[in-house]
């Protein structure tokens, strides 16, 4: 397989990084998380980076991580759900690999996320609103920088990893 590097992108709660695992696991790639970078270069959690230096402060970070990490290679990526936001890092996930939009339901993402209380953007009095609020904004630009999209509704981790594969097999052979 000739793929250079695989970016997983999407909403919060849509497996980013548990299928990312797996992924880089099959396809023998080293695998990355970009909000576990973001905490093990500074020490901090992400909620607490949002407490101390807001969204914006976080996405500077972030950029720098994606920048770093996007130029590495056979890596998965697994991103954050707002990765999208800059255009600096749909650039830089667009033109160094191959963007996977793994796509999930609203509801998929209540029962996924109901429990997690590490997610800034979470703290808020109608989680649901905030959700459907964020897809309708950061849709857009999923679906504008990905290769391929996926949907991990009701699939189990193994099934979207493999449904990956295949998709880049078939795209390498066609």
């Amino acid at each position: 397989m000739k793929v250079h590097n695989i970016f997983l992108i999407g909403p919060m709660g849509a497996g980013k990084s548990t299928i990312g695992r797996t992924l880089a696991k099959t396809l023998n790639f080293d695998f990355y998380d970009s909000d576990e970078e973001i905490e093990q270069r500074t020490g901090a959690d992400i909620a607490w980076i949002f407490d101390l230096e807001g969204e914006a402060g976080f996405r500077k970070r972030e950029q720098q991580v994606i920048d770093d990490l996007t130029q590495m290679s056979r890596v998965v990526l697994a991103t954050g759900g707002g990765v999208v936001n800059l255009p600096e890092n749909r650039n830089a996930l667009a033109a160094r690999g191959t963007v996977i939009y793994l796509h999930t339901s609203l509801a998929q993402q209540l029962e996924r996320t109901q429990h997690d209380t590490r997610r800034p953007l979470l703290q808020a009095d109608d989680v649901e609103h905030r959700l459907a609020k964020l897809i309708q904004e950061r849709e857009p630009l999923y679906k504008e920088i990905s290769d391929f999209e996926v949907d991990t509704d009701n699939l189990s981790v193994k099934a979207v990893a493999n449904k990956i594969v295949s998709i880049l097999e078939n795209d390498l052979l066609g």
